[in-house]
């Protein structure tokens, strides 16, 4: 085991958010700081590499319609479908927003 894997499974597991929902006397009930914050984090995950993905989706169909101009009808269904996927990742991030709360 390398020093680099051994250091990622320690934050890993440091990282595990059990303890946020550990009983606390202080705390009244029905409030839990950790889920707006880590549905506010995911979001902005989801959203974020979803934009970088469709970006190097849209950059890989121009430069493939500029190597072969002939094939646009195949390359655009696969932009559709590709760019379908990557969008239905972050609608499913956004329900989940929902349904957290």
């Amino acid at each position: 085991m390398t020093k680099r894997t051994f250091l990622f499974l320690v934050f890993a597991i440091l990282m595990v958010a059990s303890p946020v929902y550990a009983q606390g006397a202080a705390a009244p009930a029905g409030t839990n700081w950790a889920v707006p914050i880590g549905v506010g984090l995911g979001m902005g995950l989801a959203a974020g590499l979803a934009g970088l993905g469709q970006g190097r989706v849209a950059g890989s169909v121009a430069e493939a319609l500029a190597r072969d101009p002939g094939a646009r009808p195949g390359i655009q269904l696969a932009l559709f479908i590709g760019l379908a996927f990557i969008e239905s990742l972050v609608l499913f991030t956004f329900v989940l927003l929902f349904i957290s709360k």
